[in-house]
């Protein structure tokens, strides 16, 4: 049996633990940049990041606006660089948290004059998002789309002409409102539209019931009925379709004609 002497085992020196210690910690300032705004003002900070975000450089003026909430908390200023940090992550199509954003200021400064154009630029970065269009390129199936986005935007919208109809932002807020409904209303149709071409007239039915139900007075909605009366004629429902039908030539009255809107110089997505 072989026995390993205690006295061959390394030995470490103790006085050498302190001077390695300090060599680590050299070496990590050494290695530790230095914040070129440490000694900058409030205003000079603001100054800087309005310049990168007004030239586009939205990444560069998303950390400043950050520093500035520190630097300036409690005042103003601070409230508006919030502001101006969502405006900064929606154009660089950080969405998700420029809806953060807009939400934490809403919660922490809900008597600030500014608080129409938080709601407005809430609306602003779920606009137009997610509304279909480049489904047409992508033949993604209708019926998979998510349309929260828009409905997100049009509560944000709806909440600002409600409690500030008097608002610069309120008119345009309602003329999104408007374009947001009729896409919606438009989805759909062009949903009942896909299921009525593939035989599944249950579905297209289901479908095109709901975007009159839920639609009233929008465009879409005669598409929307006109592929009613075609799906209870496909399933041989004839009383159900002859009142659709009555209530469709009674409402659009200029245009009784049973055929779906086809007109390709027109996109749908465009305001109405």
């Amino acid at each position: 049996m072989i026995v390993r002497k205690l006295s061959t085992m390394p030995r470490i020196s103790l006085t050498l633990v302190p001077a390695v210690l300090v060599a680590a910690v050299l070496a990590g300032c050494a290695n530790t940049k230095e914040d070129p705004t440490a000694k900058w003002t409030p205003d000079r900070i603001y100054t800087e990041a309005r310049e990168e975000s007004s030239s586009g450089a939205y990444d560069k003026a998303v950390p400043l606006f950050e520093k500035l909430e520190g630097r300036a908390a409690g005042t103003p200023l601070a409230q508006q660089a919030q502001l101006d940090k969502a405006y900064a992550q929606y154009k660089s199509g950080e969405k998700v948290q420029a809806t953060a954003t807009l939400d934490r200021f809403m919660k922490l400064h809900p008597a600030s004059p500014a608080l129409d154009y938080a709601l407005y630029l809430k609306g602003l970065v779920n606009f137009n998002d997610n509304l279909g269009l480049f489904s047409w390129f992508t033949r993604q199936d209708l019926s998979e789309r998510d349309q929260k986005a828009a409905k997100d935007s049009f509560e944000s919208f709806r909440e600002l002409v409600t409690r500030f109809p008097e608002s610069k932002y309120a008119e345009d807020s309602r003329q999104r409102m408007q374009y947001i409904v009729n896409s919606l209303a438009q989805y759909e149709a062009h949903v009942a539209r896909y299921y009525y071409e593939r035989g599944a007239y249950v579905a297209a039915i289901a479908r095109a019931q709901s975007a009159i139900k839920d639609y009233q007075g929008v465009p879409a909605v005669r598409d929307a009925m006109v592929i009613l009366v075609k799906s209870y004629d496909a399933l041989g429902m004839t009383q159900l379709r002859d009142d659709a039908d009555r209530v469709m030539k009674s409402t659009f009255k200029d245009d009784s004609e049973l055929k779906l809107s086809g007109d390709k110089t027109k996109t749908w997505w465009k305001l109405w």
